[in-house]
């Protein structure tokens, strides 16, 4: 049997982890069942971004003229648009041409499943079988995919998602109308897109608001600047059957409280109804490594399984499905197990603290605590909201007091220590104001908090016996690396200056 030094399963956050590896002159093997550079790359967070920033200036110069700027109504040139999202998509080709042409690295395009404990195989995409392998150290980063509900006509009818929106059934022209299913972050960004695009929107949500995760007052307002754009949004409903008829998808929904339903039609349906992890094609029954019941794997503050020498992270470990979590834990495994760095150093992860971007209009962005959270959690609060409006760039910006589409920054505080549990923002560049917030949250002395007690090796008994704990020096710049920065964002910008500054030194 084949032995590597390090196997990793995934071609995102794991990249990171492999380079490390690959450095020390560690024999490795990458196994990725499609496009070579994670979800992110290939059907996330960049192809989205460049449809959602060419949404943006569409809606924002439809208001130029209350600034005092004329300019002809604006239209969202498609095939450029398209031209310049395949062209990041297609970068995966550069990562596989990258990574192939490494020395100590064995590259297996396909589905690679546990056969027994830390034992591997691939069922190749070219339809044969590699040999089994094992590694000293795996590295599972398999991602996730969208979750597909079941409800009568739905497979004979056909959907989108955004796995195959990326892929064989990216349009050539924008839709004329979509039903979006789904008010979460993907669900109201792609309405957000379209909508500019030209195409009539629906927007369809299970819950009683939208973006459930963000404050109240968030979500209360994004539901209305959604609508304000021409978007059909509708709350509260069920799918309960789908059929084709006339050429068009007619959809039949069911009021969650009143039972009454109503139909939509449009020509092409998109799912956005959340998301499950890809750890069923890992055939983990064949492991002893514990997962939840929809299949997230357990993991430690330190990205460990339960399974000696087999890590997890990204999405597969369900704490929260953004790249710039992955990068984070990603970095963690890396400086904890190749950065020849002393135990009692280690860094561990923490999630109470994930900035969360919504990429619709306009930009949403919280860290930290609700309000309702803090008040569950036993916090005595005091919270304040300032206005896009109330500042001189505000209203340069064209946001005048009163105006409906007004942007506001809300923070959430404990009245008895005067630290701030959270943060949230609506409004343009949301995603940049966050920022600041982020680092003076993550700033000072942090205790090491167990995650999964049950899962723990004996270097991490060790370290929670210890009762460790970790200081981030607001002034220095290695603490922008231990921070975690919205992608994509342009606080990125300053954010990879710190990875540049370790290659100068």
């Amino acid at each position: 049997m084949n032995q590597y030094d390090v196997v990793v399963i995934g071609s995102g956050s794991a990249n990171i982890v492999l380079d490390a590896a690959l450095e020390q002159g560690l024999k490795c093997a990458m196994i990725e069942k499609g496009r070579f550079g994670g979800t992110c790359l290939t059907r996330g967070c960049i192809p989205t971004k460049v449809m959602v920033t060419a949404a943006d200036y569409i809606r924002e110069i439809d208001g130029l003229s209350k600034i005092g700027v004329d300019v002809a109504p604006a239209s969202m040139n498609w095939e450029t648009v398209s031209r310049r999202v395949w062209q990041k998509i297609e970068e995966s080709n550069d990562v596989l041409t990258y990574f192939k042409a490494m020395k100590n690295l064995d590259v297996y395009q396909g589905i690679g499943y546990f056969t027994r404990e830390k034992v591997l195989q691939v069922a190749l995409n070219d339809g044969t079988l590699s040999e089994e392998f094992t590694a000293d150290k795996i590295f599972i980063a398999v991602g996730s995919r969208t979750n597909v509900p079941s409800f009568d006509g739905l497979e004979e009818a056909g959907y989108v998602t955004s796995e195959t929106l990326f892929g064989d059934k990216y349009p050539k022209k924008p839709y004329k109308s979509l039903v979006i299913l789904g008010g979460g972050p993907i669900g109201t960004e792609f309405a957000h897109v379209f909508a500019a695009a030209g195409t009539q929107v629906t927007l369809v949500q299970r819950n009683i608001r939208l973006l459930i995760k963000e404050d109240e007052e968030i979500s209360a307002k994004i539901l209305k600047d959604l609508r304000r754009l021409g978007i059909n949004v509708l709350l509260n409903q069920l799918p309960t059957a789908v059929r084709v008829e006339n050429g068009e998808k007619v959809l039949t929904f069911s009021d969650k409280i009143t039972s009454e339903t109503c139909e939509v039609r449009a020509e092409e349906i998109l799912l956005a109804s959340g998301i499950r992890p890809n750890t069923d094609l890992l055939h983990l029954e064949n492991t002893s490594i514990i997962t939840d019941s929809r299949g997230w794997i357990h993991t430690n503050e330190f990205l460990e399984t339960n399974v000696d020498g087999i890590w997890a992270f990204g999405d597969v470990n369900g704490e929260a499905p953004f790249r710039h979590k992955a990068n984070y834990e990603a970095e963690i495994v890396t400086y904890n197990l190749f950065g020849e760095h002393k135990q009692q150093d280690w860094r561990w992860a923490r999630y109470d603290l994930v900035p969360v971007v919504t990429f619709t209009h306009p930009e949403v962005a919280h860290v930290g605590l609700t309000e309702q959270q803090a008040i569950q959690l036993g916090y005595e609060i005091v919270t304040a909201k300032h206005h896009y409006s109330s500042t001189a760039k505000g209203f340069a910006l064209g946001f005048d007091p009163g105006d409906e589409h007004d942007g506001f920054v809300k923070i959430v505080v404990d009245k008895k220590t005067n630290a701030i549990l959270g943060i949230h923002l609506i409004g343009p560049q949301a995603s940049i104001l966050l920022q600041p917030f982020i680092n003076l949250m993550n700033a000072g002395e942090t205790k090491l908090t167990p995650i999964n007690e049950h899962i723990a090796s004996k270097a991490v008994k060790e370290l929670r016996a210890s009762r460790m704990t970790r200081y981030l020096d607001p002034h220095s710049v290695k603490s922008i690396g231990e921070t975690m920065t919205p992608h994509p964002s342009l606080s990125e910008v300053i954010m990879w200056v710190e990875y540049y500054l370790k290659g100068n030194q």
